[in-house]
């Protein structure tokens, strides 16, 4: 031990949650280019995988009310209209379409994170290595803390795809899935306000874990952390 330096005792940590983890008041998710024309040239991921996966993170976000920009890219003259569940999710929204393929260089975008206050964005986009690396490097160096949901994006290659992640990890952000996103805000079970959405999304989008919650549900009316 260095001389003069006392290390903190475990026990009186305990409880502390790490700053590192998303709550659901301390950021802001972007949803970049969720359209026909960037799914279509999509290789990393499978078409049905990134409109299941990033509708989930969207329904996520919404059930904990966190702030979300929803922004596309040549809507009208080349890359089609948002995914209609995402349009589902947040009907009121009309989302911010874009010449920039940079989303973090169109300051209706920029100005929006602004006003939310928020230190923290969360990011998921088609292209990953040219519409994901974009904002996430900009946001980055701007003071942000970037989380970038790797399964809710997708690129021309998963190549491509693999390389901007790293790019991205390398520049500072962090990677992370739409299911670790949910049950990292949801982090307790007994918070029961939305217990029923937390589980009903997993229950729809989640696959495996999704089954056992219905099978659980059904057979033995069992509930998480009970």
């Amino acid at each position: 031990m260095v001389a003069g330096l006392a290390l903190a005792s475990p026990l009186a940590l305990a409880g502390e949650p790490a700053s590192g983890l998303l709550t659901p008041d301390n950021h802001t998710v972007i949803l970049i280019d969720h359209q026909p024309q960037m799914a279509f040239a999509t290789r990393s991921h499978s078409i049905e995988e990134v409109r299941n996966n990033v509708t989930a993170l969207a329904k996520s976000a919404r059930a904990f009310d966190v702030p979300t920009i929803l922004t596309t890219v040549a809507e009208k003259s080349f890359s089609g209209p948002l995914f209609p569940e995402l349009k589902a999710v947040f009907p009121d929204q009309q989302p911010i379409d874009r010449t920039t393929m940079n989303t973090w260089e169109d300051d209706r975008v920029t100005d929006k994170v602004s006003q939310f206050k928020k230190n923290k964005i969360v990011i998921a986009a088609l292209w990953t290595e040219v519409c994901g690396v974009g904002p996430v490097l900009s946001a980055i160096e701007e003071g942000y803390d970037v989380y970038f949901v790797t399964d809710a994006s997708g690129g021309v290659s998963k190549e491509a795809h693999d390389m901007a992640v790293q790019r991205m990890i390398q520049a500072g952000a962090k990677p992370i899935t739409w299911l670790q996103y949910l049950l990292e805000l949801q982090r307790d079970w007994a918070r029961t306000g939305t217990y029923q959405e937390v589980t009903d999304i997993a229950k729809q989008h989640a696959g495996g874990y999704g089954l056992g919650l219905i099978y659980a549900t059904e057979m033995f009316n069992a509930k998480e952390g009970q």
